[in-house]
């Protein structure tokens, strides 16, 4: 993927110092437009590989979380399920957003308050200036419970749809549904591992 363009600044310092919403504030706001969640407490998770051991433990939708941006210096967050392979240049055509390359650490947590490993449609609640665009799998609404890290990766949240759309709303934000089907690249293929050769028989 193509690094971050230097040529637009990171972050403004507003963004980058004024304080940022906990796991407490996030519940707090939930709570307030009547959104029923669960928690989950687990060890720190950084992928979607180190969280395939919580898919026994909570059933449902999980998902990727991409944090983006375009040489102009705007800012997606793409919300896919966590297996799709995302062509990033057909995405970007598809948004009408251009050229678009994963954004720095610094200009995610300038953004959204949040680390990677941790990103999260819920840290849309940082964005007091909406200056992301977010963009959701429309495949998520056929689900009954989706699951995200409440702004930390040691606890992911349940919570339906409904509640979700109407958070990101109270936010001030108004997201995209997006059919991501025309921009997923095919499954890799998986690796076949040899099978072990016959131990010689002991003596």
């Amino acid at each position: 993927m193509t690094a971050p363009d230097s040529t637009a600044p990171e972050s403004s310092g507003s963004a980058a110092t004024r304080p940022r919403a906990t796991p407490a504030d996030l519940f707090a706001r939930l709570r307030s437009l009547g959104v029923a969640v669960t928690t989950h407490e687990h060890e720190a998770v950084f992928t979607v590989e180190e969280s395939r051991h919580l898919r026994g433990l909570l059933p449902g939708w999980h998902s990727k979380n991409l944090f983006l941006r375009n040489k102009k210096g705007q800012e997606w967050l793409v919300v896919c399920e966590e297996e799709r392979r995302v062509d990033l240049k057909a995405l970007g055509e598809l948004l009408g957003a251009g050229r678009l390359s994963f954004g720095s650490p610094d200009r995610l947590m300038a953004a959204l308050g949040v680390t990677p490993g941790s990103v999260t449609p819920f840290s849309i609640i940082n964005d007091d200036a909406r200056r992301v665009t977010i963009v959701l799998d429309s495949e998520m609404m056929r689900h009954g419970t989706l699951h995200f890290h409440p702004l930390v990766n040691t606890m992911t949240t349940a919570i339906e749809p409904a509640g979700l759309l109407g958070f990101i709303a109270s936010c001030g934000h108004d997201p995209h549904i997006v059919d991501l089907d025309p921009v997923t690249l095919p499954a890799e293929p998986a690796t076949l591992t040899p099978p072990a050769e016959d131990a010689p028989a002991g003596g």
